[in-house]
């Protein structure tokens, strides 16, 4: 049974197209891993699904009665309400239906021209669908969901507002899957989340009877929860059966075979192509170099996709720091409460660490606290001689109406544009992206042009936070070698053990200094 079908779809922003005459199909149960560089579309295509974009060509036919489950990377938490509010809001509908029901008893008992059959024939259904969706038990189903993703450990009372980003994904991830949609769309939704938890979302993934659709350059995530792959590349969208690594495998067989025959039918072309030249003005084998012409000039020729800019991730080095790096004395940081015991440590020169543990605990308060952004409620920092920083914020503070080139420009106004063009290109972005502004580029393109200004900027010490989120698997490979190679102090955020395992020499859990129950 199709519960989403995609006919024609075309859409591109100005003259950068991103999808030409796409078609597309979901059944119920698919699970869908859908795949891409970035900039490729994905965001834009979960966009149509959801008709928060419409597309300039084709139409989205959704199955009736389907409810769809949408979490993107730019979901917001309405304001002023507690996180226990705000997952009660997945149950809306059932709140709305149990005011509708309230109401007609009480109009049973004060409008005497109620039609009673047709309001008890109502109020059945009501009550019908209050018991299947377990009305009366919604806190108990919060609480089991909220504890799995780790928002017990927050506190269900603390108002929205005052979340980290991490924390907010989680509230939304988890209103999300109590509201147990007929299809999710999930666009990377192991952003921020904790190992443990990106575990129980791969659990609850893996038993889950509906259909999804699942973006995610998490790939060993993604690997194990999907059954089909959907590939977005120059405009098309591939269907793949199987996980992540049969897709590689399938795609890198068809490669090999298409550059085979392009190869096979470039030296068919150039042969006719030879004796057309030497054979069309002698009147004696003048006809069989029109034959020859005419081949030609039915061929089907194969074309090869253009090669994608592979980004080179190179950090310019500044002059050597001195021995010491961070010396902390009984430091405490947090906000309006401490979120660690007093702490002493010290970084020096060279190490390279990761933080890791759940969201919530004080990872980025730590890093703001060291550079200088916030004061610690508590102790000292010292920092040593000749620290010239680069620092990767796990948030964009806001999306800029300035253009790749120009907000470069800004960072770096002695460049040429040449320059910038260049410094753009290579951290793997194409002209039509450098060109275009930064707010419509997808959030693995923006993570790019803010590495770009890192990597031009001298640097002994690199202070980076969630840096892999949302980029594609060739940038983070690029970065993870970049890193080893890195010749100064690395201080880095990251739930992913694949990429910084084989980069640090230490790992440090700030569960280990929390004030918090973990």
């Amino acid at each position: 049974m199709s519960i989403c079908t995609v006919e024609h779809l075309s859409h591109g922003f100005g003259d950068r197209g991103i999808f030409d005459d796409v078609s597309f199909r979901l059944l119920k149960g698919e699970h869908v891993g859908l795949i891409g560089a970035n900039g490729e579309g994905k965001s834009t295509f979960m966009s149509i699904l959801t008709s928060k974009l419409q597309p300039e060509e084709g139409r989205v036919i959704w199955s009736s009665k389907v409810r769809v489950g949408y979490l993107d990377q730019h979901s917001t938490l309405e304001k002023g309400l507690t996180i226990r509010q705000a997952l009660q809001r997945a149950y809306q509908y059932l709140f709305d239906d149990e005011a509708e029901m309230l109401g007609l008893y009480e109009a049973m008992s004060s409008d005497p021209n109620l039609d009673m059959d047709s309001a008890l024939e109502r109020i059945g259904i009501l009550q019908d669908t209050l018991d299947h969706h377990d009305f009366y038990i919604i806190d108990k189903k919060i609480d089991e969901v909220a504890s799995a993703l780790g928002l017990n450990a927050i506190g269900l009372e603390k108002d929205v507002d005052q979340l980290s980003g991490g924390q907010r994904s989680k509230v939304l991830l988890t209103k999300l899957l109590l509201e147990k949609p007929d299809i999710l769309l999930l666009d990377e939704p192991t952003n921020y989340l904790d190992e443990e938890h990106i575990v129980w979302l791969k659990r609850y993934l893996l038993t889950y009877e509906n259909a999804f659709i699942l973006i995610s350059h998490d790939m060993p995530f993604l690997n194990e929860v999907v059954n089909l792959i959907y590939h977005v590349e120059n405009r098309k969208l591939t269907r793949y059966v199987g996980n992540y690594d049969e897709f590689l495998r399938v795609y890198e067989q068809n490669k090999r075979l298409l550059e085979s025959a392009y190869g096979r039918q470039q030296s068919e072309i150039s042969r006719l192509e030879d004796f057309v030249a030497r054979n069309k003005a002698n009147v004696a084998t003048a006809n069989m170099a029109k034959s020859r012409q005419k081949k030609l000039d039915k061929m089907d020729r194969i074309e090869l996709a253009p090669e994608k800019p592979q980004p080179v991730f190179n950090f310019k080095m500044s002059r050597t720091s001195g021995k010491l790096i961070v010396e902390t004395n009984d430091l405490v940081i947090g906000y309006e409460s401490p979120l660690t015991r007093p702490l002493k440590f010290t970084i020096e020169r060279g190490q390279k660490i990761a933080l890791t543990g759940a969201n919530g605990l004080g990872k980025t308060t730590l890093l703001k606290s060291i550079l200088g952004l916030i004061e610690p409620l508590d102790g000292k920092i010292e920092k040593g001689e000749y620290l010239f920083i680069g620092y990767f914020e796990q948030e964009q503070k806001k999306n800029t109406n300035l253009t790749c080139i120009d907000d470069v420009w800004q960072t770096f106004p002695s460049f040429s544009q040449l320059e910038i063009r260049n410094a753009l290109a290579k951290v793997g972005l194409t002209r039509q992206q450098l060109e275009s502004k930064i707010s419509v580029l997808s959030g693995g393109e923006q993570a790019k042009v803010r590495l770009c200004k890192i990597l031009h900027t001298p640097s002994n010490v690199l202070v980076l936070d969630e840096p892999t989120n949302h980029l594609d698997i060739d940038a983070k490979e690029e970065l993870k070698r970049a890193l080893i190679d890195y010749k100064g102090t690395v201080l880095l955020v990251c739930h992913e053990p694949e990429f910084y395992q084989d980069i640090v020499s230490e790992v440090w859990n700030v569960e280990s200094w929390t004030t918090k129950i973990v």
